[in-house]
């Protein structure tokens, strides 16, 4: 059973810092490409950032320089950390798994998901 678990969603304040996980499990995680998207109330499903497995790694602009994406292929876990955190990244948060290659950004391209988790960045 193919399960995808994030956690560390939260309530911070601008400028703050979260940190996000994203645990996988049923499915060969190191051969799989990562990624984190995020959809915020009544807009699509929106791309984030990208992480190969080889470590490759790919960002929107909008969070290019703020947010750092890693994995752990031993614990089967990516991390997203998100600093100097803006109103604007207020959504939830999805991991999500394809073995299609790294920066996708479609989100139709990954066939596993995780149940999302809630940022809100306050002013």
């Amino acid at each position: 059973q193919v399960q995808l678990v994030e956690s560390g969603g939260g309530v911070v304040q601008r400028g703050g810092s979260l940190r996000l996980s994203c645990t996988a499990s049923g499915f060969a995680f190191s051969n799989y490409d990562m990624a984190w998207f995020r959809q915020a109330p009544g807009e699509e499903r929106d791309f984030v950032a990208s992480i190969g497995t080889g470590g490759k790694l790919i960002y929107r602009e909008s969070v290019n320089g703020r947010f750092n994406l890693s994995r752990d292929n031993g614990a089967n876990t990516i991390y997203l950390q998100m600093n100097s955190a803006k109103p604007e990244d207020t959504a939830v948060y999805y991991c999500a798994a394809t073995p299609a290659g790294y920066g996708l950004q479609s989100a139709r391209l990954y066939d596993y998901w995780g149940q999302g988790t809630q940022v809100t960045v306050s002013s």
